[in-house]
């Protein structure tokens, strides 16, 4: 292409123009900054010195001064609620929704804003009425989520399936923990006054044995979800005076988990004692151990040995156990279970003497700590197995082990 000399008249032209767009624009930010409140850069002047608290305050009287800073507003109201003032939080976003002149997207942000105050302040009846009214604005997808914790703390399970349903309708989301919603309903039908509601306790069972396998299908699938249906299906069983069901469910916990086989070892005991057969029970129970070893499975074998074999064949199963796995909850149970033998029984040659009791406590002291469950998640350690962590309600986040197993 030919360079034409009159194309130099641009050049002058184009810094013109860019000199004029320049200069109107700082005359334009000089006129927007001299109509802002001096309480406004007193705020900043104390959040870059680090004054927080005297910055809130500065940004609050310029939210009283100019009401219409909307902006300013949804800041202030989410800066309380992570300072746990959530008074002030709810105060703000009040006053943002009682404004005629607000934008809708405003509308549904502040009102997204409030129920979010409401729920970490404890008032679950006016989060859930807030986050209701959500339904058909673009916060109904974190609105549902919302609503599923509320129902679950309040342990509305009927609601929290609903929610989960219209929440999966919204968006292909998985939510595993429905099957256990469906275990929740089952054992509250199975603990129900005067009787147990055998009906409902079959329909949840079967609603979330649907749950399960849809989840396995997405491959989302919990295995703990499995393992509490077998449960909980072993225990209806054994209501309805069904023992080989009852079995046939304990048994899959077994073959199908057997790191849950701890869970259900005194369950699967029981039934064979009710049986006639302890025997066979201690002798499934004991092959089981050889194949996956568990504290608590031991305690279960070693007792129940203690009981049918005596105290020599007890102690020669603890010993080989703890040759293999050794363990200080182990020693731990071996020293309580011998110390509760009564002092005039019989004592087996093979048990050692000495001052069991001091030994013990020394032990016992530093056990406790390795005594618990742990959660995977917020570490909390309860001495307890929980199907839903109450540290931090996340649920299928204890693994059956104690926490000695674990390290």
């Amino acid at each position: 292409m030919d360079f034409e000399p009159w194309w130099l008249i641009f050049l002058p032209l184009l810094f013109a123009l860019g000199w004029l767009a320049a200069r109107f624009d700082f005359r334009q930010m000089l006129r927007e900054t001299r109509t802002l409140p001096d309480s406004y850069f007193r705020g900043l002047n104390f959040l870059l010195n680090e004054e927080p608290d005297r910055a809130i305050d500065a940004f609050v009287e310029v939210a009283k001064l100019d009401p219409e800073t909307t902006e300013l507003h949804f800041a202030l109201g989410s800066l309380f609620r992570r300072r746990g003032e959530m008074e002030r939080a709810i105060r703000v976003h009040q006053s943002l929704l009682n404004r005629s002149d607000l934008a809708v997207a405003d509308r549904e942000n502040a009102q997204h804003e409030l129920a979010q105050d409401f729920l970490k302040a404890g008032m679950l009846d006016r989060a859930e009425n807030a986050f209701g009214q959500l339904k058909d604005t673009r916060y109904a997808l974190p609105a549902l989520r919302s609503l599923i914790r509320i129902y679950e703390s309040e342990h509305d399970w009927g609601r929290a399936i609903e929610a989960v349903k219209n929440l999966q309708a919204l968006a292909d989301e998985p939510v595993p923990q429905i099957v256990h919603y469906h275990c929740e309903q089952a054992q509250t039908a199975l603990g129900a006054k005067p009787a147990p509601d055998l009906e409902t306790a079959h329909s949840a069972l079967d609603a979330a044995d649907n749950a399960a396998r849809s989840a396995e299908q997405a491959g989302h699938a919990p295995k703990g979800g499995r393992v509490r249906i077998a449960m909980l299906r072993a225990r209806l069983a054994a209501i309805e005076n069904d023992p080989k069901a009852e079995r046939l469910y304990l048994g899959s916990v077994l073959s199908d988990a057997p790191e849950f086989a701890g869970l259900v070892a005194e369950s699967l005991l029981a039934n064979y004692r009710n049986a006639g057969q302890p025997a066979e029970g201690l002798e499934a129970l004991r092959r089981q151990y050889e194949r996956h070893a568990s504290l608590d499975l031991f305690n279960v074998v070693f007792r129940e040995l203690r009981v049918q074999q005596g105290g020599g064949p007890a102690w020669t199963f603890a010993r080989e156990a703890m040759r293999h796995h050794p363990s200080l909850l182990g020693l731990d149970r071996l020293l309580e279970a011998e110390l509760a033998t009564p002092a005039d029984a019989p004592k087996d040659a093979a048990v050692p003497g000495g001052d069991l009791g001091l030994l013990r406590s020394l032990i016992h002291k530093h056990t406790q700590r390795l005594d618990r469950y742990s959660c995977r998640s917020c570490g909390f350690q309860p001495r307890r197995f929980y199907w839903q962590c109450p540290g931090c309600n996340a649920w299928e986040t204890y693994a059956p082990r104690r926490l000695e197993e674990l390290q």
